[in-house]
């Protein structure tokens, strides 16, 4: 089954809300005009409200499936008491007075909005940076158990030819604990797209083969991620062709239940990641989908700023998605 469809088929019917920041915005809004019709998420759009009825009226769009929220006219003991949770969140670093100044920014306001469990996740980033979208999420969803950050992985697919790129989106630079971590978020995210993940800790280097602290931090890494996850198929340290190669992994390392069947590939640094995933897309003709971000502990969306209506709707499915995961 393709991805979409498999993920829509999911989701259907189970009445996921998703908030929409920027629910001025034409492609927001038919996309959500979509997902509602299809029955595959309950949107609710943020904005001003004549300014998001203006929008719909020019466009001929008809948002009578779709929940809008004017900040400015939420009622004002439900924004108090978003103001409380938002001061108790921050566990004394933000005042009320300051809480409420951020609850100005729709984005905040969205995000408070899924902490608070009105909604089940929230997609931005088509008319905001993506650190709009990610520093509310930092300061108040916070990661996930098990994760000191968050990472970035791409679904790449070509075919029936499925796999994970990570993290390819967010960390410059890694530890080997961050390596770790970004293995078993990127193993939940495969889940999540029906891949059973079999995860590669990639190098330069197959077990061994060559020494440098590099190496030492994927094979570090390896032994952190096995030891926090014994229950998924992790190994490293493993070049490309070892992993993904069956010859080559019967001569390289043919005690690995990973090597030669790889479909979920950690890469050591952000740089590798970003060549590698590009890489792939361009020559290798893979649909490159997302970023995704991982480790959050609900699911907060970053679409780029040049995103269409399709790209909106299919990062919603993602989303709804992974609030089932």
């Amino acid at each position: 089954m393709e991805l979409f469809e498999q993920l829509s088929s999911q989701i259907k019917g189970q009445g996921k809300t998703l908030v929409f920041p920027e629910g001025e915005d034409v492609r927001i809004q038919g996309a959500a005009i979509r997902l509602a019709a299809e029955e595959l998420v309950k949107p609710i759009l943020l904005g001003n409200k004549a300014e998001i009825e203006a929008t719909a009226a020019a466009n001929n769009f008809d948002l009578s499936g779709v929940q809008i929220v004017d900040p400015a006219e939420y009622p004002a003991d439900a924004r108090e008491k978003m103001v409380d949770a938002l001061v108790e969140r921050r566990n004394g670093k933000t005042d009320a007075a300051t809480a409420s100044k951020w609850l100005e920014d729709v984005n905040y306001f969205g995000t408070m909005l899924v902490y608070l469990g009105v909604a089940d996740g929230m997609i931005s980033g088509a008319t905001h940076p993506t650190g709009d979208t990610v520093r509310p999420a930092l300061q108040i969803i916070k990661t996930a158990p098990g994760s000191s950050r968050i990472s970035g992985a791409f679904v790449m697919q070509r075919d029936d030819e499925r796999y994970i790129f990570a993290d390819a989106a967010i960390n410059i630079d890694i530890d080997a604990q961050t390596m770790a971590e970004i293995a078993i978020q990127s193993a939940n995210t495969a889940k999540v797209f029906g891949i059973d993940p079999k995860v590669a800790m990639l190098s330069f280097s197959t077990k061994g083969s060559a020494k440098a602290p590099q190496v030492d931090k994927v094979a570090e890494a390896t032994l952190l991620a096995k030891t926090a996850a014994p229950e998924l198929a992790i190994d490293g340290e493993l070049q490309f062709d070892a992993a993904f190669v069956e010859s080559v992994a019967a001569a390289k390392a043919p005690e690995s239940e990973v090597a030669g069947h790889a479909n979920v590939f950690v890469f050591p640094d952000l740089q590798s990641g970003n060549i590698g995933y590009k890489i792939a897309q361009r020559l290798g003709g893979f649909e490159a989908i997302g970023p995704v971000l991982q480790g959050l502990a609900k699911p907060i969306s970053d679409l780029s700023r040049g995103a269409n209506e399709e790209d909106v709707y299919k990062v919603a499915i993602i989303t709804a998605a992974q609030a089932m995961a």
